[in-house]
């Protein structure tokens, strides 16, 4: 996965204190002048081995804070979403002669049992990349009684015939920061103060730029949609690189088959628009949500909203083409949410609900479909197709 590389870590790291992760990330800034860029510092918070957020011991999924956890997912909250999916995935598996599902980022394993579950034969093999060893353990036990039929890989295979799924995998791929302070660009970095012993912002200049410059004025067609003529001093935004050379990664590899990625995001001009000044950066912990990566380093997820139409256009580029965009909701409803819900308990219902539900995961989260090879017509996208919105 093209995720840049953590500082290495040795074999005594995960047998530090709680603030280890923070000291290793401290010694290793300093060799490199005392600066990282954000997106690395990122990379080495969530990934570095044995310390990282999702390379340590500590297992993030779950439903409660009670049990530890820090965030749920849908196939957490209801195994309807994990049903309705595999109503898409089987007629991908049919429509591009494939018999073989790969899932990025597959958590505790609760997807890749519902989708197994679900298609049955139409499966021959589910193979699983994942950077988490603690999860990839949990992933193990949970998906024991597949036996053989599933399969963990260390990285990318050279050619993959396969459906691809990745449920909140691309919002975990360090991102680039950009401060606009009303003249100019700078790059959003971090660096140790050693006075308040802790780490701090620091911005130095970059050629680097957003996708859309709200810096610039706008457009005829955004002056008719009544946009802020500009950034206001202060904007922080998000750039995605390495979501985007996923996305390539991905098209040189998909020789035949198609991917389906779900997660918060937005379209291009709604995620820059001028007045979300603050970006999408957030940290997850116990269930709760704040903007402060620079605290509690290793111990709490790290994400940003997805660039739909950046990855999209990645992704076109490399050579594949869209099969559709539209809201959870739309697609899962598309997929028969709605006549698994009528013969579930009423328990599942209300979990299920929520998966659809605008103020809470329905219209927030987005799929974005992707094909290689001849296109079909995805029945998760049959209505309410978003793809002119990217």
């Amino acid at each position: 996965m093209p995720i840049p590389p953590a500082p290495a870590a040795t074999a005594e790291l995960s047998a530090l204190g709680p603030d280890s992760l923070a000291q290793h990330i401290r010694k290793a800034m300093a060799q490199d002048g005392g600066w990282w860029p954000f997106e690395r510092f990122m990379s080495a918070a969530l990934y570095t081995p044995g310390l990282g957020y999702y390379s340590g011991s500590h297992l993030p999924l779950g439903r409660m804070p009670q049990d530890g956890s820090d965030f749920v997912t849908a196939p957490e909250l209801s195994g309807l979403f994990g049903q309705a999916l595999a109503v898409q995935v089987q007629q991908a598996l049919a429509a591009t002669g494939t018999a073989v599902v790969c899932e990025f980022g597959a958590g505790s394993g609760a997807l890749a049992e519902q989708l197994l579950q679900a298609l049955g034969g139409a499966v021959q093999r589910y193979d699983i990349v994942d950077l988490s060893g603690s999860l990839r353990q949990r992933q193990a036990q949970r998906l024991a009684r597949f036996g053989d039929r599933v399969r963990w890989l260390d990285a990318w295979p050279q050619s993959l015939e396969a459906v691809v799924v990745a449920n909140e995998m691309l919002d975990a791929l360090p991102v680039t920061l950009l401060h606009w302070d009303g003249q100019h660009w700078f790059e959003r970095g971090v660096a140790w103060d050693e006075e308040q012993a802790a780490f701090r912002w620091e911005d130095r200049p970059t050629d680097c730029r957003p996708p859309v410059d709200g810096s610039q004025p706008p457009s005829l067609e955004d002056a008719r949609l009544d946009w802020p003529s500009r950034f206001v001093p202060g904007t922080v935004v998000e750039v995605h690189p390495q979501a985007e050379a996923f996305m390539r990664s991905l098209a040189q590899r998909l020789v035949r088959g198609a991917a389906f990625f779900i997660d918060y995001g937005f379209p291009e001009r709604e995620y820059y628009h001028p007045q979300r000044i603050g970006g999408t950066l957030m940290c997850h912990r116990a269930h709760r949500a704040d903007p402060n990566p620079l605290v509690d380093v290793g111990l709490k997820d790290i994400t940003a909203h997805v660039n739909f139409t950046g990855v999209a256009l990645a992704a076109q580029e490399a050579g594949l083409s869209v099969l559709g965009y539209t809201s959870q909701a739309r697609f899962l409803m598309n997929c028969g949410l709605v006549d698994l819900m009528t013969q579930a308990t009423l328990p599942e219902r209300a979990n299920a609900a929520k998966l659809v539900t605008e103020h809470e995961m329905g219209e927030l989260f987005k799929v974005l479909g992707l094909a290689a090879g001849p296109g079909f017509e995805a029945v998760g996208f049959a209505l309410g197709d978003r793809s002119h919105t990217l």
